[in-house]
């Protein structure tokens, strides 16, 4: 009968550790609302890939535009520079077809044009002339966008020069529809050297923090464009009944604009 007796007793005792256990478990349960955390990135680099030119009124790489070179309309432009600082467009001039004079004169570029659905140029749509560069490097790491001409204009058929010719730019502006902090250099006027020592234009510089994305130096806006980019000619430089061309060399670096300018 002891034996019987404990075992009874064991066996109850064992019961009673188990069902307390189990409601143990039941009477624990976890906060509600129950939250967890997981992780969510994204990883940038460096496009090399060009960018499109873009219209200089609305500089919005997402509206790509088309320009027309007014010295060879029929040819499509070249495209721009690769890699993550680019040199994306330059506008070439045309000062039209002038009259022999013996007066001093003053003709100026005709506007930029693009091309329209139909692939021709869009005269009743012109825009200033300009220059386009793209920072995507990562950050506002700066950057220096200059011009000059290569020596003077000269006769095609002969290479005569027109002697004391200058080609003057004015109103300059920058535009973007970037968010980083506009270039703090950006000249507004300037006269190019003639006499071919290749002396450059430095016409617009973005410091470290300023110039990320596409950003557009034209020569004035659409009010003023007509009478931005100026040829001076001397009434007394001789001139043959010919064409003058001469040849512009824009360079973009990656060297910031120095804060003190």
């Amino acid at each position: 009968m002891k034996s019987l007796k404990l075992a009874t007793v064991g066996t109850l005792l064992f019961s009673t550790i188990v069902i307390s256990g189990v409601g143990s478990v039941s009477a624990a349960p976890g906060p509600i609302p129950a939250n967890r955390d997981t992780n969510a990135q994204v990883k940038f680099i460096e496009d090399e890939s060009p960018t499109d030119p873009t219209d200089p009124t609305d500089p919005d790489p997402e509206k790509p535009v088309d320009p027309v070179d007014p010295t060879d309309p029929e040819k499509p432009v070249d495209p721009g520079t690769n890699g993550p600082l680019s040199l994306d467009y330059a506008s070439s001039l045309d000062f039209g077809e002038q009259l022999i004079s013996t007066k001093n004169q003053t003709y100026f570029a005709k506007p930029q044009y693009l091309r329209g659905e139909d692939g021709k140029a869009d005269l009743n749509n012109p825009v200033p002339n300009y220059a386009q560069v793209t920072d995507k490097r990562g950050g506002e790491k700066g950057w220096s966008l200059s011009v000059k001409q290569n020596g003077q204009f000269k006769s095609v058929k002969e290479g005569k020069e027109l002697v004391g010719a200058e080609v003057t730019f004015k109103n300059g502006q920058v535009a973007s529809v970037s968010n980083s902090k506009i270039p703090s250099v950006v000249k507004t006027s300037f006269s190019l050297k003639n006499d071919g020592t290749g002396v450059a234009e430095n016409i617009m510089s973005a410091a470290a923090g300023e110039g990320f994305g596409t950003w557009v130096y034209r020569a004035g806006d659409v009010s003023n464009m007509a009478e931005s980019i100026a040829l001076s000619v001397p009434g007394s430089s001789v001139k043959d009944a010919d064409t003058y061309k001469t040849t512009l060399t824009w360079t973009l670096t990656d060297t910031p604009a120095n804060s003190g300018e």
